[in-house]
């Protein structure tokens, strides 16, 4: 697919909204919107947000979800890019749930009433999703959560499978960060270098996100 002069929508967290990065310009949106001539690249990235919807939602700005914002998007756009789910698995209050559930309050159903509303609002538009990257401390947080009877401990594997199925029945394709983003949070000299606290990824990171990324849709 031709990316020059396209709009593309960046829907996501923390690391679509940069955090952690030194230079806005090297906000992987940025990146792309540079190197492939795009005519916008508008971030919609809110730091802590979750695809899923919290019970007890609050004024702060990470409690609107996906589904939430993602109706607010600008309609005029060529391309749009969801990025999240580590929130989902990383605060810990976000019922996994099955693909049977279709409502906001499971990662399941919130992923799927995204994939809805955005086929039936973009229906001649390109959508593309990606899992959440790897995390230093991902096991370690799981492992808590067992033994504290969390009944939301499951791993951030999970959370990543529930992507690629839903995906899979939408046809929606899937750029899969969490199996080839070559940022191993697990092995530190390269969590050291790209993501140095264990989650966000620095301006490095940042940099292999776009050119992944920028490949995965020229190759559309």
């Amino acid at each position: 697919m031709e990316l020059k002069g396209k709009k593309i929508n960046f829907i996501g967290d923390s690391i679509t909204e940069g955090a952690r990065v030194e230079k806005e310009e090297n906000f992987y949106p940025n990146i792309i919107k540079r190197n492939a001539g795009l005519k916008e690249a508008r971030n919609y990235g809110v730091g802590g947000s979750r695809i899923a919807r919290v019970h007890n939602i609050t004024d702060s700005p990470s409690d609107e979800d996906f589904n939430m914002r993602a109706e607010r998007m600008d309609k005029d756009v060529d391309i749009i890019v969801v990025f999240g789910g580590t929130n989902d698995f990383g605060h810990g209050n976000i019922p996994l749930g099955t693909m049977e559930d279709n409502d906001v309050y499971t990662f399941y159903g919130a992923v799927k009433t995204l994939c809805l509303y955005l086929i039936k609002n973009f229906p001649d538009k390109p959508i593309v999703f990606m899992t959440p990257l790897h995390r230093l401390n991902e096991e370690l947080d799981y492992n808590k959560r067992k033994e504290e009877n969390n009944p939301n401990a499951k791993p951030l594997s999970d959370f990543v499978n529930a992507i690629r199925e839903v995906c899979e029945l939408f046809s929606i394709p899937v750029l899969d960060m969490f199996k080839d983003s070559g940022m191993p949070a697990r092995v530190w000299a390269w969590c050291e270098k790209y993501m140095p606290d264990g989650l966000h990824p620095n301006d490095e990171g940042q940099k292999l996100i776009a050119n992944k990324l920028q490949k995965f849709l020229e190759n559309l």
